[in-house]
């Protein structure tokens, strides 16, 4: 049964709820409405001029309203007096197909008339940064090889600890939290659970991660590639698929090779299969691009992917099997669109399913140090450009998703394209200022 959102504010101590979407470009957008008028705004939604956000909508367009999920509605643990509800788009009492959280739930409800259901974690690598967002915020932060630093994350434990208090009072089940790769780097790791939920919960956990770091006077950034020659935030994505009850992994498969059921080979097939087009929502920015086809980082490695190849327990690939009936996409980044990312998997998976894709051989090498000896992968896109072009030509991928949030994705996304290249940089003055 729906939460009555006005008796959740009563029983909670809740002054004001934030009605929030996230739109085509993850921008996370909201109003906030106070507990006195959220019964109105639960019946018919906060309502928005949708071309103010990065949607293809123009300003004659009727309004657009936010319909709460109040189901899945989260009290601010650092703002207890505040609610904080994800909410789905409709305009003229119909569904915007171009919305993100429209989008995924469409492509779960496909899997589950499959009988499948399924479930991801995320990796959501970020920076604590200083405030104008040009150098981390911890000057001490300094070794060439940062990753798991223990005086370096105990130097950010108010931070982090806050964080991890706040997952652990939502119940999310945070199990562990370190310095990562690059000087002033994170990673924090929670439980996973249904796709739409974890979609949800990243949302909340980018905007959670950025309010506490600003509280303590830092900023936080999950920019893909923040810095020259530091590792970038990568957002890997885990994902299992189970029956319609979640009691049993479907894809698991202990006889098999690598644990991996025939379904689960096709749906890591899919996977692989539209891997160039998978980039543009996967790697979402021009920025994107300068992780996973970056140069050698001062620790020794990118830990990003720059080819379609899939592999065991081993960190080089595109996509690793670490166990039995579950694999590791390891080419997202922080820019990736909290709902969209899970969507673009799942639309994939299950057109794996359908041609029964098959993944093609697995390798075991070593990408970082013999990549240069594979000839038989594709190269990921070198910019988001090219990856706009492949998702377009892919057809299969767009159809899943659908044409409204395709045909949008693509204009919104060229345009930005268009004014990226618009723009005079301090590096063309420097190169051909005297040619």
């Amino acid at each position: 049964m729906t939460t009555d959102l006005s008796a959740y504010a009563s029983e909670n101590g809740i002054k004001y709820f934030m009605i929030s979407y996230t739109d085509l470009f993850g921008g996370q957008r909201a109003k906030l409405v106070p507990s006195q008028a959220i019964a109105e705004m639960q019946e018919g939604g906060a309502g928005f001029a949708g071309f103010a956000t990065w949607l293809d909508l123009t300003p004659a367009h009727p309004d657009l309203f936010a319909m709460p999920d109040a189901d899945s509605v989260i009290q601010l643990p650092w703002k207890p007096e505040v609610a904080w509800v994800p909410a789905d788009l409709f305009m003229d009492g119909k569904p915007v197909e171009q919305a993100p959280r429209i989008v995924l739930k469409k492509l779960v409800k496909e899997a589950a008339t499959l009988g499948l259901r399924v479930k991801t974690g995320v990796e959501a690598e970020f920076f604590l940064i200083v405030p104008d967002g040009k150098a981390i915020s911890d000057e001490y932060d300094t070794a060439e090889k940062p990753c798991y630093d223990q005086q370096a994350v105990m130097r950010r434990y108010d931070v982090v600890a806050e964080i991890c208090d706040n997952m652990l009072a939502l119940g999310w089940n945070p199990y562990q939290n370190d310095h990562e790769d690059a000087n002033g780097q994170f990673e924090m790791n929670w439980e996973f659970d249904d796709a739409l939920a974890t979609a949800d919960k990243h949302s909340f956990f980018k905007f959670m991660v950025k309010s506490i770091a600003e509280k303590h006077g830092l900023r936080a950034t999950f920019m893909p590639k923040p810095f020259k020659g530091l590792t970038g935030n990568g957002c890997h994505c885990h994902i299992s698929v189970w029956n319609s009850e979640g009691t049993t992994n479907a894809f698991a498969d202990e006889g098999a090779e690598f644990g991996l059921s025939a379904d689960g080979k096709s749906f890591l097939g899919g996977i692989m299969k539209h891997a160039s087009a998978l980039a543009a929502v996967t790697n979402p920015t021009v920025n994107s691009y300068k992780r996973i086809n970056a140069p050698r980082t001062t620790s020794g490695a990118t830990w990003a992917p720059n080819c379609v190849t899939w592999t065991g327990n081993n960190r080089t690939h595109m996509v690793r099997v670490p166990g039995p009936g579950r694999f590791e996409l390891r080419l997202p980044d922080g820019a990736a669109n909290p709902y969209l990312l899970q969507a673009v998997v799942i639309a994939a998976g299950l057109d794996g399913i359908r041609t029964k894709a098959d993944p093609g051989p697995h390798s075991d090498i070593d990408m970082y140090a013999e990549g240069h000896t594979v000839t038989d992968a594709p190269k990921l896109p070198l910019n988001l450009l090219d990856a706009l072009r492949e998702f377009e030509r892919d057809e299969d991928l767009t159809g899943m998703l659908g044409t409204d949030l395709s045909t949008a994705y693509l204009k919104l996304k060229r345009n930005e394209w268009d004014s990226y290249c618009g723009h005079f940089t301090q590096w063309e003055r420097e190169a051909t200022l005297d040619i």
